[in-house]
């Protein structure tokens, strides 16, 4: 295996790092003074973006045989950062004061730091290490409230994800059997020869794991729940950047190893792409929860993005790059949208009714971020979305182009349930227990900021493009 080459980790290595100094920070620092450590986080994030764009700029990257630092590594990791520092703003508005604020930045820290290990993961044994680093965390940050909804969420999560994990583990085992190896290059080499009985159970399992962390059918329960119990903040965190990786980590895993061992691979990909935008779909239809409506809405925008799984063996000049650019599209979207409900702590679709009179830039935020997951132009997702519907043509996967489409069309109804009463007329008054508080400061600052990536995504779609 080839020496790696620390510089190329610089990321990584700043988060980690960052995560032990804010532990350490956090244990002897007093309960009232807890938000240093949230600068401390923030200049950590921002120092890793940094060293990010420098590498990517720079062309630095390395193959060390495990981990495989490339364009696709670059940007998840911008994607993940951002992702991440908005968390930290949105939390500033919910933990601000709270005696485990350290505590809640370090989980934060591990979770991205997985998440970024797991995109770039090119062995099965640092997947299933990255996985369950990007898993452990959000267990303990998801029942971070201590109270009856986020406990029972995160037990749901846990004990799906601890299942996930088991039959990742043994799809590593059973293809280690199978190839004599786990790292990718020698596996799309030996699979080929291997036993079909056998290279099926693995790659099913290994498959399960990730679709867990992506909130893929037929793995998906959990995401709702989580989205409905945990505290908002948490809930944007982990219905966004987890998934980054793992879209990443399964597209990789399709492209470097099963496009060449697996002739039939596009057909379950796009199977299970189907079943995940279509049932996401028929799940957020009548939600009433707000929240609860954004975890349906994530299943099913998981199973756009899988299209680019299922064309893995088509153009990769069209499909990574549209991949790696709706990640990002989505992140601004649905973390716009999620930064609204922390801004106003509103449970119901009913609770924003009148929101355009009282807070003009929210409504007008939320309705950019929902207007984006449907992917309306000029939106990003527009851009993104049409990148995958091409790609999945190219594939001679027209059906699933097709009822993506209609998906798509389909969801426009569920959000615009949400979107209309925003603009309910001004002679009429909120009904009681709405918008009791000013909205967060924090959390308006991040709608607001979402809602402009979004739409400057979109518009200058050709340049960004073209850097992946």
């Amino acid at each position: 295996m080839e020496s790696v080459d620390p510089l190329t980790l610089l990321p990584e290595l700043i988060l980690a790092l960052a995560a032990v100094g804010a532990l350490l920070l956090g244990s002897w620092t007093p309960r009232r003074r807890q938000g240093r450590v949230r600068l401390c986080v923030t200049a950590a994030l921002l120092a890793a973006l940094a060293a990010t764009l420098v590498a990517a700029a720079t062309g630095n990257g390395s193959d060390s045989g495990g981990h495989t630092v490339d364009t696709a590594t670059h940007a998840v990791r911008v994607v993940v950062l951002v992702g991440v520092l908005a968390t930290v703003l949105l939390a500033a508005d919910t933990f601000a004061a709270h005696p485990r604020e350290s505590e809640f930045h370090v989980l934060l820290l591990l979770a991205a730091l997985g998440t970024m290990a797991l995109a770039g993961a090119s062995d099965l044994l640092v997947l299933a290490a990255a996985y369950l680093l990007a898993s452990i965390p959000l267990y303990a940050l998801v029942g971070f409230a201590k109270d009856s909804p986020g406990t029972e969420a995160a037990l749901k999560f846990y004990l799906l994800g601890a299942l996930s994990g088991i039959l990742l583990l043994t799809g590593a085992t059973l293809l280690l059997g199978a190839g004599g190896t786990t790292g990718y290059a020698g596996l799309a080499d030996a699979l080929p020869g291997a036993p079909r009985a056998l290279v099926a159970a693995g790659v099913i399992a290994v498959l399960a794991g990730l679709l867990f962390k992506a909130g893929g059918v037929p793995v998906h329960f959990w995401v709702p729940d989580v989205a409905e119990g945990a505290p908002a903040p948490v809930a944007a965190f982990v219905t966004t950047v987890p998934k980054i990786g793992a879209l990443a980590a399964l597209y990789r895993w399709g492209d470097q190893v099963l496009a060449g061992a697996a002739p039939d691979w596009a057909l379950p990909a796009a199977l299970l792409a189907a079943a995940s935008m279509t049932l996401g779909n028929l799940g957020a239809f009548l939600q009433t929860d707000a929240r609860r409506l954004l975890g349906y809405s994530t299943v099913s925008q998981v199973g756009y993005l899988l299209m680019a799984v299922a064309a893995v063996g088509g153009r990769a000049d069209l499909v990574q790059p549209g991949l790696l650019f709706y990640l990002g599209a989505y992140t601004a979207a649905n973390l716009g949208a999620f930064a609204v409900v922390c801004a106003l702590r509103a449970r119901t679709l009913e609770d924003h009714a009148g929101l355009f009179r009282d807070h003009p830039w929210l409504a007008l935020s939320l309705v950019v971020c929902l207007l984006g997951l449907v992917g309306t132009p000029p939106t990003a997702v527009f851009v993104g979305k049409l990148a995958l519907f091409t790609a999945a043509l190219e594939a001679d996967l027209g059906w699933l182009m097709v009822l993506a489409a209609v998906n798509t069309v389909a969801s426009l109804f569920y959000y615009l349930r949400w979107i209309l009463p925003l603009f309910r007329a001004s002679g009429e008054p909120p009904e009681e227990g709405q918008r009791s508080e000013p909205p967060g400061r924090w959390s308006t600052g991040v709608a607001v900021t979402a809602a402009a990536a979004s739409l400057g995504m979109g518009i200058a779609a050709g340049p960004v493009l073209g850097l992946l």
